[in-house]
């Protein structure tokens, strides 16, 4: 290998590292944001967290488009996501906090380790996933049809089917969304990968919070 192939590739690991350390403190400060507007909505009512979620749905389109102008506006729409994402589900997380505060903290550890375990085994795999995307987005899909369907007819067990369902289609988006941060060489790219791994986390969170909430229930 010659010293210019050298340098390359350690130049290339550098950038992964440097995208890869952005991207998680990214990550982490949303997350934090989240835990905050979780925090001081809980008195919130489930119309008023239908409002907060349209904001954040309009600050995740502003990001799209944000990022290619300015990387701090997208930064900024990036947090600010995370804050009223938090406000929106801030009603359901403090109905299972005041039935059960432990099943919080359950499905809090239980989406540490499971975003903990396939996001390594994304981020390491050399197997390209690229192909997987197309069916992970009819598994959202047909997640999604899962979800109004058991508004309508009573199926036994049906949340308990449709969480596990979810932890399924969203193992597989977590392993992609790591691989896209290993292959991405764009460190712009970072708010958006961050916006990509932060819903993973949240969604997997609120259906171990189902699990476990449903658990205890019973």
């Amino acid at each position: 290998m010659s010293y210019p192939e050298t340098l390359d590739r350690a130049s290339t690991r550098d950038e992964s590292r440097a995208l890869f350390g952005q991207t998680m403190g990214l990550v982490a400060v949303t997350s934090a944001l989240f835990a905050a507007g979780a925090y001081l909505g809980r008195d919130l009512s489930y119309g008023a967290g239908f409002l907060w979620f349209i904001a954040a749905f309009v600050c995740l389109l502003g990001m799209n488009v944000a990022v290619r102008r300015s990387e701090q506006l997208a930064v900024g729409l990036l947090f600010a996501f995370g804050l009223l994402l938090g406000l929106a589900v801030a009603p359901a997380v403090a109905s299972y906090a005041d039935a059960d505060p432990q099943a919080v903290w359950q499905a809090g550890g239980a989406t540490a380790l499971f975003i903990a375990a396939f996001g390594a085994a994304g981020y390491v795999t050399r197997r390209d996933l690229s192909a997987l995307a197309r069916w992970l987005f009819w598994g959202l899909v047909a997640l999604l049809a899962l979800g109004v369907v058991l508004i309508f007819v009573q199926i036994p067990n049906g949340a308990l089917i449709y969480a596990i369902a979810g932890l399924v289609v969203f193992a597989g988006l977590t392993l992609f969304d790591f691989q896209r941060l290993r292959r991405a060489g764009d460190i712009r790219s970072a708010p958006l990968l961050a916006a990509s791994i932060f819903l993973d986390i949240l969604n997997v969170f609120l259906l171990f919070l189902q699990i476990f909430g449903n658990a205890e229930q019973r």
